[in-house]
């Protein structure tokens, strides 16, 4: 496996081939791994690769060796392959912690030979239904991977997650949530709800508050089930300026004023406090700190200084947050959307998630013009067809390069928002200047 990823490198195929390989040598692999550290997972459908990048900062301020799954191959085979990268020819990995990313279909068979300590779950949306179907088709896929001796750090704000303490020993459960604050509205947000009815008993939810999609404060009359107290909590939260609370007495300062960043975040805290970081510690290294795994990327085109909010496709959570962030502007901007390539990990022409998406969010007068192009142009223009954008907004192209083109010649010096997945990002990266 260690040979395999070495001759990887120089061809493009270092991220999952070694483990593919060493697995099918050894199907029994992992389990012969030495490890004397502490393991740390997280799964969910949105924030996985976010919220262990800032665990991995924070730890590692701290103090930690931290071996993790870096370039986000969280299924068995890249999870083998980074134990592999780390381990000597003995199979010994020498770290204080072992931090992994985990697909949410992959946990039960990853942790079949190493329980984690702690596994965070972070939320549980509609996301790629072509493989995944419903949400609670995903939360029995992970229900095999919690073990009795394995600490769960769980959201509290969201009904689905909330179920997986139910079998557990409440004294290894802790919680992670927002208060109601001025993000929070009284009423539900969004195309659909997923959060209607009670994952219990199928009663209908009643919610105090949202604070985006299904996720917020709930309670089921009929069963009672309800959000559990959070032990970690954001008490106060500004976005516009940037800023928030945990536990009411800990500042911190948001490079990227998004409430997925705010989750992350918390979820990050609730993890490195139970694994022993100090709070001086973590508030330092959080205060604006800016993600390296190309989630959001600053670019320049033409004369418009560009942000890449990158969205997984068939997901439409993950693009409602980004629109809603491009929502909060106020700058007159352009917005850029393109959807060229589905997934890929499999291909599939099915679009109907693009109906799941609240596009309207992008009805706002400083939002001058909306941009479609890519192999789905035609999708997407015919899904604007139904939002209240006045259609001498919109513009489409057939290719990437042609939009890009365009916007490069246009003259305009107005920000510009692109909005796309990691399947499509770098079609326009390649066009453009990186900022440094």
């Amino acid at each position: 496996g260690k040979l395999v990823r070495f001759a990887g490198r120089f061809v493009g195929r270092s991220t999952t081939l070694p483990g593919q390989i060493a697995l099918k040598m050894d199907s029994t692999l992992l389990k012969k791994m030495k490890f004397d550290g502490k393991v740390i997972a997280v799964t969910g459908s949105n924030g996985k690769t976010s919220t262990v990048e800032l665990i991995a900062a924070i730890l590692r301020g701290a103090g930690n060796t931290v071996v993790l799954n870096e370039k986000g191959a969280n299924q068995l085979e890249g999870v083998a392959k980074s134990v592999l990268t780390h381990a000597d020819l003995q199979g010994r990995v020498v770290a204080d912690i072992l931090l992994l990313e985990c697909d949410e279909r992959s946990t039960a068979q990853i942790f079949r030979y190493f329980p984690p300590k702690q596994l965070v779950i972070t939320n549980l949306f509609r996301d790629q239904l072509t493989r995944n179907g419903h949400p609670e088709w995903v939360y029995d896929a992970i229900k095999p991977a919690i073990f009795p001796e394995t600490t769960l750090i769980l959201n509290a704000d969201d009904p689905l997650v909330s179920c997986f303490a139910r079998d557990h020993d409440p004294a290894r459960v802790k919680w992670f949530g927002l208060d109601q604050c001025p993000v929070s509205t009284r009423e539900h947000r969004g195309v659909y709800h997923d959060g209607a009815r009670c994952p219990v008993c199928r009663g209908r939810m009643e919610y105090a508050c949202y604070h985006y999609a299904h996720i917020g404060h709930y309670a089921c009359p009929a069963c009672g089930h309800r959000r559990h107290g959070a032990d970690f909590a954001v008490t106060a939260l500004d976005l516009k300026a940037g800023r928030l609370t945990i536990n009411g007495e800990t500042d911190i300062s948001l490079a990227f004023k998004s409430i997925y960043n705010v989750y992350n975040i918390l979820a990050a805290w609730s993890v490195c406090s139970l694994a022993g970081a100090d709070r001086e510690t973590m508030a330092r290294v959080i205060n604006n700190y800016v993600l390296k795994n190309g989630r959001m990327v600053q670019f320049t085109l033409g004369g418009h200084h560009g942000t890449l909010l990158t969205s997984k496709h068939e997901n439409s959570v993950a693009y409602d947050t980004n629109l809603g962030y491009i929502a909060r502007t106020e700058e007159p901007c352009r917005v850029l959307i393109i959807v060229d390539a589905i997934s890929r990990k499999y291909f599939t022409g099915e679009t109907s998630w693009l109906w799941d998406i609240d596009f309207d969010l992008l009805n706002r007068d400083h939002v001058e013009k909306v941009i479609l192009c890519g192999k789905y142009v035609n999708d997407l223009a015919l899904r604007f067809d139904y939002t209240g954008i006045p259609p001498e907004r919109i513009v489409c192209y057939d290719a990437v390069a042609q939009a890009a083109g365009a916007l490069a010649e246009d003259g305009g010096e107005e920000p510009l928002y692109v909005v796309t997945c990691f399947s499509d990002r770098d079609k326009l990266l390649n066009l453009v200047r990186r900022d440094q």
